[in-house]
C-alpha cells in the first residue's frame, strides 16, 4: 500500500506527517474508529529523522540531569520490545563510560541516579575497561540498552496501517489548515492535484516542519529549537564490532551499532551539529530547503580524532557515509537534556494539536496522552 484513493472528502481525523509518531497516532485513531487519513510529503514513511538517528532505544541511562525522562524511558522499553520485537537489536554488549574531565555527572552520581530510575548497572567486564583511556575516563559500565533496525521499524509500521485501515497519502502535503463549520479544513496538494479534505481532528506531527504549517495557516510559531546534525556511518575495527558505546555527560560522543545499515553510527555532541536557529515568529528559515541545497561538510575527522581519545581503538574506524538531518527540540531541554513529549490541543484553531517528540521509544506516552475524537467516541457507544 504505497496510495490509498478515496472519494468522499470528510474523515474524522487528519495525521500530517508520515514519521513513527504520525503513524502510530493515526493506527490508534483507527483503532478508535472514524476514518483517518495519513499524509506523507515524502513517497515512503519513516525516512527523515525517524531514520537518520542514533538508533537507540533507550532504558533511562541518557539522561541523568533529567530523572523524569529516564523514568519514562524505563517504563517503556519493555513495551518497546514487546511490541516491536523483530526490530529489535539485543546482540550487543552497551557501555556507558564517564568522561574523568569536564562531565556533568561523576560515576557516583550516575550510579545513584541508575539506582533510582531501577536501570541495571554493573561494572564492565576487563576486556571492554581496557580498551578506555583510563586519564580520561573515570569509570565504564555494562548496562542493558538495545538498538532499532529502521529498515524493519518501517515495514512494521507498513503492516500495523494496513491492518488498521488507516488510509496513507504518500507525496501528498498540507499546505494549510483553517477553522470550516465545526471542524476542520485541510487543503492538500497531492501528486494529481488538489485533494481537499474536511476533518473533525487534525494532529500536525510534521517535526522540523511544525511551525512551517502553522505559518501558512496564520498562527504563531511554538518556541522550537532546529539543528542540522551529521551522523556518521562507519565501519569500527574488530574489537568493537559487538559493542555499543557512550561517554558522557557533556561535550562526548557516542558509537553505536546502525542495524539497518550494518554499521556503526558516530556521533559527537561538540561537531555532529553543523548548523542550529530557533524559530521566533516572522519568516520561518525552511529547515528541508537548508539541509537539501547546503553542501555539508563531513565532520568525521573531529569526531573520531576526539572520540579516539577516550576509545583509542576508533582511531582505526573506517567512513563509510554521513546522514544529515534535522533535529528539532524544545529549547528548555537543553537545561537538562531532557526530552519531554510536546503535546498541545487547539493550536490556533479548535481541534488543530501538535505533537513534537524526540524519542522512538517514548510514544506510548504520546498515545496515552492522545483523547479520542468526540465521533469515536459516540460511534462506541452507540
Amino acid at each position: 500500500m504505497h496510495r490509498s484513493s478515496f472519494t468522499t472528502s470528510r474523515a474524522d481525523a487528519a495525521v500530517i506527517g508520515g514519521g513513527f509518531y504520525g503513524c502510530m497516532l493515526a493506527a490508534h485513531l483507527r483503532a478508535a474508529g472514524g476514518r483517518v487519513v495519513l499524509y506523507e510529503k515524502h513517497d515512503d514513511i519513516l525516512t527523515r529523522a525517524s531514520h537518520t538517528n542514533q538508533a537507540r532505544v533507550h532504558n533511562g541511562y541518557h539522561y541523568p540531569r533529567s530523572l523524569l525522562t529516564g523514568l519514562r524511558s524505563r517504563v517503556n522499553l519493555p513495551r518497546f520490545v514487546q511490541e516491536f520485537r523483530d526490530c529489535v537489536d539485543s546482540s550487543f554488549d552497551k557501555v556507558y563510560a564517564i568522561a574523568a574531565r569536564h562531565s556533568h555527572v561523576t560515576a557516583r552520581h550516575f550510579v545513584n541516579f541508575c539506582a533510582r530510575i531501577g536501570a541495571p548497572l554493573r561494572r564492565a567486564a576487563p576486556r571492554i575497561r581496557e580498551l578506555f583511556d583510563p586519564h580520561h575516563v573515570e569509570a565504564v559500565f555494562a548496562v542493558e540498552e538495545f538498538a532499532f533496525d529502521a529498515v524493519r521499524l518501517r515495514q512494521a509500521m507498513w503492516s500495523r496501517l494496513r491492518a488498521s485501515g488507516v488510509e496513507v497519502r504518500l507525496g501528498t502535503e498540507v499546505q494549510r489548515i483553517a477553522a470550516e463549520g465545526d471542524g476542520l479544513r485541510l487543503d492538500v496538494q497531492g501528486p494529481d492535484g488538489p485533494e481537499p479534505l474536511s476533518a473533525s481532528r487534525a494532529f500536525n506531527c510534521t517535526y522540523s516542519q511544525i511551525n512551517p504549517l502553522l505559518a501558512r495557516s496564520g498562527i504563531p510559531p511554538i518556541p522550537l529549537k532546529h539543528e542540522v546534525t551529521e551522523l556518521a556511518l562507519v565501519e569500527v575495527p574488530e574489537e568493537l564490532a559487538g559493542i555499543g558505546v557512550t561517554v558522557m555527560c557533556g561535550p562526548f560522543f557516542s558509537c553505536m551499532p546502525f542495524p539497518s545499515r550494518g554499521v556503526h553510527s558516530l556521533s559527537h555532541v561538540r561537531y555532529t551539529p553543523h548548523a542550529s536557529w530557533r524559530d521566533s515568529g516572522g519568516d520561518l528559515l525552511d529547515a528541508h530547503r537548508l539541509l537539501a541545497e547546503t553542501p555539508w561538510r563531513s565532520r568525521f575527522p573531529l569526531m573520531r580524532r576526539d572520540a579516539a581519545r577516550y576509545l583509542p581503538a576508533l582511531a582505526d574506524c573506517r567512513h563509510v557515509d554521513s546522514l544529515y538531518e534535522v533535529k528539532t527540540v524544545l529549547p528548555a531541554s537543553e537545561r537538562d537534556d531532557g526530552r519531554p513529549i510536546l503535546m498541545e490541543h487547539d493550536v490556533g484553531l479548535p481541534g488543530l494539536s501538535c505533537v513534537l517528540a524526540a524519542k522512538i521509544d517514548n510514544v506510548f506516552d504520546m498515545l496515552d496522552a492522545v483523547p479520542v475524537p468526540a465521533v469515536h467516541q459516540r460511534r462506541r457507544s452507540a
